[in-house]
């Protein structure tokens, strides 16, 4: 029998999030500035010849039993219900999954499982979806069928893998792939320091909340949305052109605008450590995802890096490795 496997990886997002957000892309053009880490969603799938459909967290400890053909969505487990939901299924399976980082900590790790959960089924059941069609697939589960509050960007990220300026239109969504080079990508590495600030968030009631700021009409934040829409421009600029310390600026003018979407984007915790780490060269930086909580990615020069992971950790924060992938989704199958 054979098993089937799938990875994606999650994202750190520059600039631009919070436009890929209907109806903000229909209305007026997102576009979103990201690249893939080292840090993925797995799902493994076994197929049974009876119609159960088990499904095991590893990450939460959680082991479920359904039957595949009544698969209602009640809080528990819904992200892998809805992915097996969308399928024509031949029979049952033991699905297992496992993230390298929780929901709610700004890499977009839900929408990441989502894409490993359709790669997974896609090579089980032979279906020859595209990279646009998986992306575009995970963000009719999540967004649509299941109702979860955000964006366009974590799906396709996920899904393409790498370096890119991601454009969200009315009718399309079109991933370009930057080609920046190799000591730039390895420079920019060496400077960014990301930090977890000892907390999550549901980023659903942040986004919902700016959502409605935005299709409410104040006028700050649909400015503030235009802004980091030109600021992601001039950030993938600055990125193809080699200019960091430019790049690390603007990073730091993205935050004051990307904090005017919803007050509980940041708060004291997130305040006191970015003030620190700019207090001891830090150049820029901003709060991953939604924000709340999470991880703060931040742009410092490679002599003041030490000072600042020393400030950061003194205050409560914790400094993880940080690497890109240019990979996206990967799948793969194996004989028992």
């Amino acid at each position: 029998m054979r098993i089937y496997r799938a990875r994606a990886p999650l994202r750190i997002s520059f600039c631009g999030g919070g436009t890929d957000v209907s109806p903000y892309p229909e209305e007026r053009g997102g576009a979103v500035l990201s690249t893939t880490i080292d840090k993925y969603a797995y799902a493994t799938l076994k197929p049974r010849k009876d119609d159960r459909l088990r499904v095991q967290s590893l990450d939460y400890d959680i082991v479920a039993n359904y039957h595949r053909e009544n698969l209602e969505y009640d809080g528990e487990l819904d992200l892998v219900k809805a992915v097996a939901n969308h399928f024509d299924l031949p029979s049952g399976a033991d699905l297992f999954i496992h993230s390298d980082a929780p929901p709610g900590t700004g890499l977009g790790s839900s929408s990441t499982m989502c894409v490993a959960l359709v790669g997974v089924f896609r090579d089980w059941l032979n279906l020859p979806l595209t990279s646009y069609e998986i992306a575009e697939l995970t963000y009719q589960i999540e967004r649509v069928e299941l109702a979860i509050a955000g964006g366009k960007q974590d799906q396709y990220a996920a899904t393409f893998g790498g370096f890119n300026y991601i454009e969200f239109l009315k009718e399309v969504t079109v991933v370009n792939p930057l080609r920046i080079r190799e000591e730039i990508v390895n420079e920019l590495q060496y400077n960014l320091l990301l930090c977890f600030t000892g907390g999550t968030r549901l980023s659903a009631n942040i986004v919902a909340s700016q959502t409605k700021a935005y299709v409410d009409g104040k006028r700050s934040v649909v400015a503030a949305m235009d802004r980091m829409k030109e600021l992601t421009q001039d950030m993938k600029a600055a990125l193809l052109l080699g200019k960091l310390t430019e790049f690390g600026k603007l990073l730091h003018v993205a935050w004051i605008e990307k904090k005017k979407l919803e007050t509980k984007i940041t708060s004291s915790q997130i305040d006191n450590l970015y003030a620190l780490a700019r207090k001891q060269g830090a150049l820029g930086g901003k709060i991953l995802g939604a924000g709340g909580g999470g991880y703060l990615l931040l742009y410092v020069p490679f002599k003041k890096r030490q000072k600042v992971a020393g400030v950061l950790t003194e205050a409560g924060g914790e400094v993880v490795p940080l690497a890109f992938t240019e990979g996206g989704l990967n799948s793969w199958s194996v004989n028992e």
